[in-house]
């Protein structure tokens, strides 16, 4: 199965119906969304209608939580939190509903996708180093083999043993190594934060066990 996995929208219509188009010359087999789908950007109701409709499950991402009255965000720095006020003014009833009813985790058949740390999906920590992946080491049995998360905005990859060895996949396009589980930050659609520009996405290839960023 090829599946497509999006994450931080962040409310920009133009990145995400650009992201959508090349994900969709992919030809993936579902779509998954890892949260954020609103906050920052003008386009919360349009956002959240393109994404309820493409994709199979869609997470709660903290600005979604904090939109949808399930978190605190008055510690947020103040454009965040002036954004997340903004947006809270602006959704329609029926995608408030929606984002109230979305889940912090879903999984399949040794595949785990959380917004945030997969250990703990509520607490929203970041895994972005390879010093965070390493925190995950305590917890290696009750990670999936392969775990996808969003939040950081940045386009991560770590591989995790049993023997604690935690190290940084710098690639593209890579397969996962059997003994080894893996945490993949899938990078932001509509706000990146990895010094480029451009929006990304993820393909992971269930079947060959091959992860590709876009």
């Amino acid at each position: 199965m090829r599946i497509g996995i999006i994450s931080d929208i962040h409310s920009n219509l133009e990145a995400l119906t650009q992201s959508l188009a090349a994900l969709e010359r992919n030809r993936p087999d579902r779509v998954m969304c890892l949260g954020d789908v609103v906050g920052y950007g003008a386009s919360v109701n349009e956002c959240c209608a393109l994404v309820r409709k493409v994709a199979a499950v869609t997470l709660l991402g903290n600005h979604d939580a904090a939109v949808a009255g399930r978190m605190d965000y008055s510690f947020y720095y103040d454009a965040a939190r002036h954004a997340l006020d903004w947006t809270a003014s602006r959704i329609s009833p029926d995608h408030l509903e929606w984002l109230r009813s979305l889940p912090y985790a879903h999984r399949l058949e040794g595949i785990q996708f959380t917004h945030g740390n997969p250990v703990v999906p509520d607490a929203y920590e970041y895994v972005f180093a390879i010093e965070q992946a390493r925190e995950l080491l305590p917890h290696l049995d009750a990670l999936a083999e392969v775990n996808f998360i969003g939040h950081s905005h940045l386009c991560k990859a770590f591989a995790l043993n049993a023997a604690g060895d935690v190290t940084e996949v710098v690639a593209t396009k890579f397969g996962l190594r059997r003994g080894y589980k893996y945490v993949i930050s899938v990078g932001s659609v509509g706000q990146p934060r990895d010094c480029d520009n451009r929006a990304s996405f993820v393909v992971y290839d269930s079947d060959a066990r091959v992860v590709e960023f876009h």
